[in-house]
């Protein structure tokens, strides 16, 4: 009875050693594909950094990381979709900051829900980078500096372009009009390609833009890059003058983007991948190809993250709302 006894605990205790191992073993991440949303079309900035990133997590998880485009109302789609995912490190959106606002100036009916909640609704894990956003313009225009643009734009009318409306573009030409004292038209477009083409056929005579775009045509001599809507001159483009410089205060406007998992993503997943991110960051190649897009990367905890978006919801928020700006 004595030998039945221990080899019943001898047995327990091999079970429980058994499961035990499974669990850990259950719980290691990743042990499958991630999926790594873009709420945008292929082929732009976000879509392209997206890829990027994929190439290189993947090398360190080894595991698939797959980007899945998801585009549509502003990113509103893509990003519900992943607000609504298991929180298990398995499906996580790569976002530009319009993520931030595109709720703000989408046409609503009156007392629907949020689709997603900006805040409170995703786990922040990386700010990936930042793009800062210059006013250009088409040499052919004749407006050589701000001063020059303000000053012809009092005796005829002007226009810029935007890649849409309700963009942070959109919403930096409001706030420079506001700030020079000028009513620069907008005449919004479907991205910044067709922007920028209409720009070098002298459609329209300024935009405001990222700097990676307008990078080949500014070697040219083709376009010129008037100021940079930052607090800081630019590494992209140093000898252009912010606008602050150039005495018009208040008109501080980037872009950036950032990793976020859905909410309750455990902390140790969102750890791995911050790291991950980091180390990836930090890769000159990366850098580089960042640098062509106009972006710069960042890195940083999570908290860097949710300080930006946080940031651009309450200060957008409140000028969306003053200028009436709206996504068409």
């Amino acid at each position: 009875m004595k030998f039945t006894r221990r080899q019943a605990f001898a047995l327990a205790a091999c079970m429980g050693a058994v499961l035990s191992t499974g669990g850990a073993m259950a719980q290691a991440y990743p042990s499958k594909p991630i999926t790594l949303v873009v709420a945008y079309p292929a082929g732009g900035d976000t879509d392209a950094m997206a890829r990027m990133f994929a190439e290189k997590l993947q090398a360190r998880l080894g595991q698939p990381v797959i980007v899945d485009n998801k585009p549509g109302a502003s990113g509103i789609i893509g990003s519900t979709h992943v607000a609504k995912a298991a929180p298990d490190g398995y499906t996580l959106l790569l976002a530009p900051s319009t993520f931030s606002i595109a709720q703000l100036v989408l046409k609503t009916g009156s007392g629907s829900a949020p689709a997603y909640d900006v805040l409170g609704g995703f786990t922040p894990i990386v700010q990936t980078a930042v793009q800062p956003l210059f006013i250009a313009a088409s040499t052919s225009a004749g407006t050589k500096d701000v001063k020059a643009l303000v000053a012809m734009s009092k005796v005829k009318t002007l226009s810029y372009a935007s890649p849409g409306s309700g963009s942070p573009m959109h919403i930096l030409g409001e706030m420079f009009n506001k700030s020079a004292g000028v009513k620069l038209s907008h005449v919004p477009y479907r991205g910044v390609a067709p922007a920028l083409n209409d720009l070098l056929g002298g459609h329209v005579p300024v935009t405001f833009i990222t700097y990676g775009p307008v990078a080949p045509y500014i070697a040219t001599g083709k376009v010129v890059a008037l100021a940079v809507a930052d607090a800081q001159r630019s590494p992209l483009a140093p000898n252009v003058p912010t606008l602050a410089e150039l005495g018009y205060k208040d008109v501080e406007v980037g872009a950036w983007q950032g990793l976020f998992g859905p909410k309750g993503l455990p902390a140790d997943i969102a750890k791995t991948l911050n790291s991950h991110f980091n180390e990836i960051l930090k890769m000159p190649d990366v850098a580089a190809r960042m640098a062509t897009f106009g972006a710069l990367p960042v890195g940083g905890d999570p908290s860097r993250l949710a300080k930006a978006n946080a940031g651009d919801y309450e200060r957008f928020g409140k000028i969306i709302k003053e200028f009436g700006i709206q996504a068409d």
